[in-house]
């Protein structure tokens, strides 16, 4: 393949026209090595604030900083060449003004290279999510089981069932309407999430949804089984690499501890007179 045939990544817009057609592929990405595997797969690659209970051990995503966002949005930036990087913003960066949104926002992409932001909330951040389009900020969208709001939702509950439908998608159309050009619908009923993936005009992205959004995304050290202090319903596991990491890691603690390690092919003899090291 010439240089000049190349794919290159998808813009914002690339993304919102994907509404309706091919399904849109993603997942979460901490690394330079998880992006440099994904990168010819994926439509994006968001860079979660899950990192902080994927790498850090957090609780939660409460505690995640703008520093470890812009950190982990490097790293990824370096390993992906053909798919859209997103970058969520973490807890407290956007909530208190539009003002203080721009603010990071921009810090964010500035300094990542990242082509939108994420953000969680409907109704309550449209008038946000409008702010930062206007000048500039692309953004996905995230509503229905929002974990920046766990405390005040009572945990990872599914969200929209019964009469909170109405609510759930009155928050799609927001956002959908303030220049989202995708959103999110986490841990939402099948059939609301269809029922909204039909009424708003940008792309339903799916986790924990409905195989009838227009796309779908999971965390990468979930589906893989890296990850494995629980498996949410809506994760496939395509991998079990924990399982197989921890067994690598038993063989080899035994062949220190037998002296089979390293063997004579690990090793290095020594130099004969005059020899290159």
């Amino acid at each position: 393949m010439s240089a000049t045939a190349r794919k290159t990544a998808p813009m914002p817009d690339d993304i919102r026209a994907m509404k309706g057609g091919t399904p849109i592929v993603s997942l979460t990405a901490y690394t330079t090595p998880m992006a440099q595997m994904m990168d010819a797969h994926c439509d994006f690659v968001l860079v979660g604030d899950s990192v902080g209970m994927v790498l850090h051990g957090l609780p939660s995503t409460l505690g995640v900083t703008m520093e470890m966002m812009e950190m982990h949005g490097r790293a990824v930036a370096r390993g992906l060449s053909r798919a859209m990087m997103v970058i969520d913003m973490p807890f407290g960066s956007y909530e208190e003004s539009r003002e203080q949104a721009f603010r990071n926002a921009a810090r964010l992409m500035a300094s990542t290279g990242a082509g939108a932001v994420k953000l969680e909330g409907g109704v309550a951040m449209a008038d946000t999510i409008a702010f930062l389009v206007a000048r500039g900020i692309p953004v996905m969208a995230h509503v229905g089981l929002t974990p920046q709001s766990i405390n005040t939702l009572g945990g990872y509950k599914v969200q929209g069932r019964g009469d909170a439908g109405e609510a759930l998608m009155a928050d799609a159309q927001a956002v959908a309407d303030a220049g989202a050009f995708a959103v999110v619908l986490e841990k939402v009923p099948e059939t609301l999430a269809d029922e909204v993936t039909a009424a708003v005009h940008i792309p339903t992205i799916g986790i924990g949804a409905s195989a009838g959004c227009d796309g779908q995304i999971l965390v990468l050290d979930d589906m893989l089984g890296l990850f494995t202090a629980f498996k949410a319903k809506f994760v496939k596991r395509y991998a079990e690499l924990g399982a197989d990491g921890a067994e690598a890691i038993a063989a080899y603690a035994d062949d220190v501890r037998a002296r089979r390690f390293p063997g004579p092919e690990h090793v290095f003899g020594d130099a004969a007179p005059g020899a290159k090291p």
